[in-house]
């Protein structure tokens, strides 16, 4: 155990899933070749990039070292500094991030230096992170997190600090600053979860009838995937998109295959009786399941390209194939979506349609966050006591049959059976009465001649 826990803490830090794809694509890599390089297959890559799994021991270290990014180039020093501070680089685009604008601020000067601080080249800025649109993911990274389990504090946000502003350096000695006295109370696990589930689950339940059609399966699917995030609540608190993390399950329930052989999930709903949602509605049934829901998360929630493409455990070229025809589909039912000037136009179109057909249908509320949690723990309770059960029914048969299975082979004695057709016995006949005398007295009598003339009597 002691070997196993230094090992994990030895172990190299990894990025977050959806992150660890965005390298490997920056890295123009494949999956199959990550795998062939690393000795995995391709499933299990793809389970490592969508958060289901994560590497361990070598291949975790061959993983980390594979998808790292390329480091930045070191300073140069000498007349090639100096040719750098006389010749200044283009600035950076105005949409970079937060991070990348504190990433160039300039290192304090020494103060032992009489020359004023010059302005460092800037780094290479670090791809802009898309945000959702919808309201279930805008608000996934300040979902609260449990008592004891590490919070991800987010970054403050700062404006970009100016080439020319310099901080004077702090002494290592100086104190770390007092905690605010407003600071929010960290919440309970309970009171976590049903905040998250008052926040996303009427939302969730929505997004669900449109990938479904069927309004009972869309609130079964969103308390189911709520039950399995409270059965895996230390792994869901932590995560950096909870409520993802809930959509995706929520979304492969609802589209399992299984649900056919439901009578009461076998056909969708009623559709709506307005045209044009009625046209919008039959157009989104008629699509594929995997077409659909890459419509839905790229056009209806608002992520983006590659976040799509992980949740539906696709690549980035498949999953824009995939809303490229699902945009065609929709488009011959909705005159106004093929008008569009633009794609950007017809996601925006798409977004509003979808997002108003969602309000109108009146879906089921879903059950409260309580009875979802109590539902979840009896049914954990539910499934430990039927594997103790199994468990201790497998062990008092092995008993048994151990206790009364024989220790050594026993032959079975055949049946008698009447056999016919023998022969006859043949040898001497019996010897008859005169026989019988005389063979007695040779028997009495000596012989006298050689060994080898001496009769043998039985």
């Amino acid at each position: 155990m002691t070997r196993s826990t230094t090992d994990e803490a030895a172990a190299p830090p990894l990025p977050s899933p959806k992150e660890r794809r965005r390298l490997r694509e920056a890295k123009s890599l494949s999956e199959e070749q990550v795998a062939e390089a690393v000795g995995v297959t391709r499933a299990t890559v793809r389970s490592w990039e969508t958060g289901r799994t994560s590497p361990r021991g070598r291949k975790r270290a061959l993983y980390a070292k594979l998808i790292a990014p390329d480091p930045e180039p070191a300073p140069a020093t000498g007349p090639e500094a100096v040719r750098r501070k006389e010749r200044p680089e283009p600035s950076a685009p105005a949409a970079v991030t937060v991070a990348a604008a504190v990433s160039v601020a300039p290192t304090p000067a020494p103060t032992s230096s009489p020359e004023p601080p010059s302005t460092p080249t800037p780094g290479p800025a670090p791809l802009p992170t898309s945000t959702s649109t919808s309201t279930s993911t805008s608000t996934s990274t300040s979902a609260p997190v449990p008592t004891g389990s590490p919070t991800p504090e987010p970054a403050p946000t700062r404006s970009p600090v100016p080439a020319s502003a310099s901080a004077p350096p702090v002494p290592a000695s100086t104190p770390p600053p007092p905690e605010p006295e407003h600071a929010a109370p960290r919440l309970s696990p309970d009171e976590a979860f049903d905040a998250l589930y008052a926040h996303s689950a009427p939302g969730l339940v929505r997004q669900t009838y449109l990938l479904t059609g069927r309004r009972s399966l869309a609130r079964e699917s969103v308390e189911r995937a709520f039950q399995l995030a409270w059965h895996r609540w230390p792994e869901v608190a932590v995560d950096r998109d909870p409520v993802g993390w809930v959509r995706a399950a929520a979304y492969e329930y609802a589209m399992s295959p299984w649900h056919r052989l439901r009578r009461v999930h076998r056909h969708p709903d009623a559709p709506p009786t307005e045209p044009a949602r009625r046209a919008l509605f039959e157009a989104l049934l008629d699509l594929p399941p995997a077409y659909r829901r890459t419509l839905l998360l790229y056009d209806g929630v608002g992520l983006d390209l590659p976040e799509t493409a992980a949740e539906t455990e696709a690549s980035t070229p498949a999953a824009a194939g995939r809303l490229e025809v699902a945009r065609a589909a929709v488009a011959e039912r909705l005159p106004e979506l093929a008008a569009a000037a633009s794609p950007a136009e017809q996601s925006e179109l798409l977004q509003d349609r979808l997002g108003g057909l969602a309000r109108a249908e009146h879906v089921p509320a879903p059950s409260p966050a309580r009875t979802v949690r109590t539902g979840s723990e009896d049914k954990a309770r539910l499934w430990t006591r039927a594997a103790i059960a199994f468990v201790a029914l497998l062990i008092g048969a092995t008993a048994i049959t151990l206790h009364t299975a024989p220790t050594h082979y026993e032959q079975p004695v055949s049946p008698p059976e009447r056999v016919g057709g023998v022969p006859p016995r043949g040898g001497p006949q019996k010897l008859t009465p005169q026989d019988l005398k005389l063979q007695k007295v040779l028997k009495e009598q000596l012989a006298h001649g050689p060994e080898r003339l001496v009769p043998r009597i039985p």
